[in-house]
């Protein structure tokens, strides 16, 4: 009877990427600790040590002190700057690109302003880009781009895009054509809510629920440190949950969705309107008036998250958002979410307003390591 010849190397190298998933996760560990915790023989874990040493993609710490005696344990780490991944963000005629490291540490980037208005023109500028990028850092693991809109990450396809104004556009044909490393496409939003997830050090066996508002409003639900898309790829879009029936018209027609009421557009005009030139940034010359905007956007965005905790019953929101510096927005938040939910479900769930805002080109060249991590087979 015949063996395939593959399978001791295919698990080999399924251990070893999962021996590269605890030494991101952990930074510094040793040999016997990896053992233990993903259950492999300590031979097992030796011998892919001892390959990505001769690699150079790990170093050796020294000595760990231990009250047991015995061998001491050697700590090691990963040599981040190594193993690079880029991400590559589009925006309404705007690309921003970052090169970060194995542990999400930026090591290059930049904002470039284009016309995004033509899909064939901007593919055409983004594979250039690529090109650039493969050039000048040629030990990438590969390229994240996301795009705002309904993005099927499987096909790599754009099926509706209103702040781009794409409709039905096959984004990873064209791409693929003229990028000879791996290409993961992805929705900016859902990309973002990776990092998110993992810089807050969320625990991957809980749901988490990520917001950000910006020049529109998305969300992501990461469930088991995957990103849930949902049977059309729309689940989270949160920005399009009505919250004031008859309301302004948001972009996608509707009347009353909260993009329409609480993305940074519609507060500057809500503002603007109160008092011309009057802005969240600077609220010295009218801090009435701007409390007052800012909690009516709370009371809003509230009302929403009341929702994803019924629906969703996540163990963490993630509320990505410019006016989280104001203790108004950020009260009123609380205050509706919590009187509009359940009081059992409310309690269970926690709400954090981050200071530091996640860049979703971080988030998208976390997503090529994690898919570089992915078993095969």
């Amino acid at each position: 009877m015949k063996t395939n010849g593959k399978g001791p190397a295919l698990l080999r190298l399924n251990n070893q990427k999962r021996v590269m998933t605890q030494l991101r996760k952990l930074r510094v560990t040793s040999r016997q600790d990896l053992a233990q915790t993903l259950a492999l023989s300590k031979n097992t874990v030796s011998l892919i040590i001892d390959d990505l040493l001769e690699q150079q993609l790990i170093e050796e710490l020294g000595p760990v002190s231990v009250a047991a005696a015995g061998r001491p344990k050697i700590g090691i780490t990963l040599r981040p700057e190594r193993l690079k991944s880029a991400g590559v963000m589009v925006e309404r005629n705007v690309i921003h690109w970052r090169i970060c490291d194995y542990f999400s540490q930026v090591l290059a980037e930049q904002t470039l302003r284009t016309e995004t208005r033509n899909p064939t023109r901007l593919l055409a500028e983004l594979a250039m880009l690529c090109r650039e990028l493969t050039e000048k850092h040629p030990d990438l693991l590969g390229i994240g781009i996301g795009f705002p809109g309904i993005v099927d990450p499987r096909r790599g396809w754009m099926h509706l895009s209103s702040h781009l104004e794409w409709q039905d556009v096959d984004l990873l044909t064209t791409l693929r054509k003229h990028i000879r490393l791996p290409v993961r496409i992805m929705n900016n939003v859902k990309a973002a809510a990776l990092l998110a997830v993992q810089q807050a050090g969320l625990s991957v066996e809980s749901g988490h629920f990520y917001l950000r508002i910006s020049e529109g409003i998305g969300g992501a639900l990461v469930q088991h440190g995957e990103v849930f898309t949902g049977h059309s790829w729309t689940a989270g879009e949160a920005g399009h949950l009505i919250v004031q029936p008859g309301g302004p018209r948001c972009c996608c027609g509707r009347r009353g969705c909260l993009e329409a009421l609480v993305s940074q557009p519609a507060v500057k005009q809500q503002l603007a309107q109160r008092q011309p030139g009057l802005s969240w940034q600077n609220r010295d010359s009218a801090p009435r008036v701007v409390d007052e905007v800012m909690t009516q956007a709370g009371s809003y965005l509230g009302a929403a998250l009341s929702q994803i905790m019924l629906l969703l019953n996540p163990a963490t929101i993630i509320i990505d958002c410019p006016w989280n510096v104001s203790a108004a927005f950020c009260q009123a938040v609380r205050e509706t979410a919590n009187s509009n939910a359940l009081a059992f479900t409310a309690a269970h769930t926690q709400l954090c307003f981050p200071e530091q805002r996640i860049d979703p080109a971080n988030g998208l060249a976390l997503a090529v390591i994690e898919q570089s991590e992915q078993r095969v087979g």
